[in-house]
Formats: C-alpha cells, sequence, structure tokens
C-alpha cells in the first residue's frame, strides 16, 4: 500500500511513495532480470536434445534414461541440448545406480562438442562416489576445478536416491548445490574459457551403471533492461 508523506520544505502532502519502486529498485542494482523457468524435458520425449538415442540414451519412467547394473558401459557418453547457454540457473535430479567399475554421471555446461568424437569438453558438475557436488573441467584442462570438503560432502550426499542438483552460473562465476547443500561456488581465473555452450548428460564409461536425469528445468539469465 502507497503511504503519504508531509514535505517539511513546504508543508504539503509529498507524492505517494509506491512499494513498486523496491522491486524495479532491486533489479537496477543487481543488473540481471529473473526469466521465467523453462523444461529442458517433457518427461515424454527428447525433443531437444541430440546423442546416441539409438543405443544408449532412453525416455524410461518419464526420466531420461542410460546404462544398465548388469552390462558394461563401454566409454563415456553424452546426451546433448541443441540450444547452447550463458547465464542460466539449472535444477535437476538425478539418480546413480552400480557397484561395479567406475560409477560417475555428471552434468556438463557451457559445454562443446568435440568434432567426430564422442566426448565434449566443458564444465561438469560431477557426481558419483567422491566426486559428488565437485566442479570438474571436462576433456579440456582435465581437472578438478573445485570440490565439497568432507564435512560438506556428508551433509549434501545421498547415495542410492535421487539427488537435487543445482548449478548456477553468472559471468565467470558458478555455484553448485546438492539437495540444497551448496558444494562450489568457484570464480573462473582464466579469461580465455568460454562462458557459453550446451548443456549435456553424462554416463560415465567402465562401469556397470545406470543413470537416470529428471526434472530439468532451467531460468536463463539476462542482462536487465533497466539496468541501463
Amino acid at each position: 500500500m502507497a503511504r503519504s508523506l508531509t514535505s517539511p520544505r513546504s508543508g504539503r502532502p509529498a507524492r505517494p511513495v509506491s512499494c513498486l519502486v523496491v522491486p524495479c529498485l532491486f533489479v537496477a542494482l543487481t543488473g540481471v532480470a529473473r526469466g521465467e523457468e523453462q523444461k529442458l524435458f517433457d518427461g515424454r520425449s527428447l525433443a531437444g536434445w541430440e546423442g546416441d538415442t539409438a543405443t544408449t540414451w532412453k525416455v524410461i519412467d518419464g526420466t531420461i534414461s542410460a546404462g544398465d547394473v548388469a552390462t558394461q558401459q563401454p566409454r563415456n557418453e553424452f546426451l546433448a541440448t541443441t540450444k547452447r547457454y550463458k547465464d542460466f540457473d539449472l535444477r535437476l535430479k538425478i539418480l546413480l545406480e552400480g557397484t561395479e567399475g567406475f560409477v560417475n554421471a555428471g552434468i556438463q555446461f557451457r559445454t562443446e562438442r568435440i568434432p567426430n568424437h564422442h566426448e565434449v569438453k566443458g564444465y561438469q558438475a560431477d557426481f558419483g562416489h567422491g566426486y559428488d557436488g565437485a566442479l570438474y573441467d571436462e576433456s579440456r584442462r582435465n581437472k578438478m576445478l573445485a570440490k565439497p570438503s568432507a564435512e560438506t560432502l556428508a551433509k549434501a550426499s545421498r547415495p542410492g536416491e535421487w539427488n537435487d542438483y543445482r548449478i548456477r552460473a553468472e559471468g565467470r562465476r558458478i555455484q553448485l548445490w546438492l539437495n540444497g547443500v551448496q558444494t562450489v561456488d568457484y570464480t573462473e581465473p582464466d579469461e580465455s574459457i568460454p562462458q557459453e555452450g550446451v548443456i549435456a548428460l553424462q554416463i560415465h564409461g567402465n562401469a556397470k551403471s545406470r543413470v537416470s536425469y529428471k526434472d530439468i528445468v532451467i531460468e536463463e539469465i539476462a542482462p536487465a533492461a533497466a539496468a541501463k
């Protein structure tokens, strides 16, 4: 509700102060505008995605799934969006099953397909025993960029269950949350690293494992017109 104030100079009622000023001011100060959440997976098809949909990636019971706990996964495979993203807030659920081999998966972002190859290169929000909630640089620098402490991981990890993963990339800052617990807050020091690319889901090779993803939604972050 707007309220009137009395001007100390004229004694006349001042113009009403509208509560609508506050959100406008907030946007102007932050320089970003919140967008609408978009579903990246409709629960029925792989529309908007590309990858080995003939033998690896399938839609099963409303999830995107790959692998089998009884069969060896021969190599890494990735299912990638056909659209590219820059700054965003991504949320999804992931379930990883299996006990034999390197049972691992992850979510690629700001990533590129390597031409004529099954691999991709770019940031990965890692997932798997000892790697839950960590940030890895896949097939580029090939190193762990940031990872949670043992204490944080103990709070965040839910082995064998559905896990909520959140990835926020804004400028050179990358933040990861696992089951509501922040595991990574990383700022990229190398300004030559691209800040745009596809999002891709991974199943790791050399394991008898199955990975499932669902409830994949993204909110793109764009410069606010109000910032001008």
